[in-house]
């Protein structure tokens, strides 16, 4: 990857907490639960992942930069949302610890050296996994969820 295409990744995570945030806006309180998509996550639970995710990976990328090799370890979104109770919770707090995670990380990712971004560990579930790869993953993470929120709130309109 160039620098120029990792400045550019960078960025785009970056602009993920916004991107949630707008896509919360003109929901209504009592409409952050609902499923109007069967089989898919509420808005509520959609930012409790953005937050629980948010961390994990901070974590993760953490330990590559000063672990040698660490294992990085798989989790089970599906089950943090139903054990950590997703739906039932405010998300005014996930949103802020979700902001405070990458507003962290990013200082970070801007002042990674060449050494930094070829840092590698081992994913539990994928295999060989290295910063760039991190950067790959979660650049567009937000985003999509920030997509997922919006089809939500089209379907509630329905």
């Amino acid at each position: 990857m160039t620098k120029d295409g990792r400045q550019a990744l960078i960025a785009r995570y970056e602009a993920g907490c916004d991107e949630v945030a707008a896509s919360l806006e003109g929901f209504r309180r009592e409409d952050l639960t609902a499923h109007p998509v069967p089989g898919k996550w509420s808005a509520a639970e959609i930012v409790h992942h953005l937050a629980d995710s948010e961390s994990i990976s901070a974590q993760r990328l953490r330990a590559l930069l000063v672990q040698q090799h660490p294992v990085i370890h798989a989790y089970d979104q599906e089950v943090y949302a139903v054990r950590l109770r997703y739906n039932e919770r405010d998300i005014a707090p996930a949103l802020e610890a979700f902001r405070a995670a990458r507003a962290t990380t990013v200082q970070l990712l801007r002042g990674m050296s060449d050494a930094d971004w070829a840092r590698e560990g081992w994913h539990t579930e994928s295999g060989r996994y290295g910063a760039e790869r991190w950067l790959e993953l979660y650049a567009g993470h937000a985003h999509d969820h920030a997509g997922q929120i919006r089809r939500l709130r089209e379907a509630l309109k329905k």
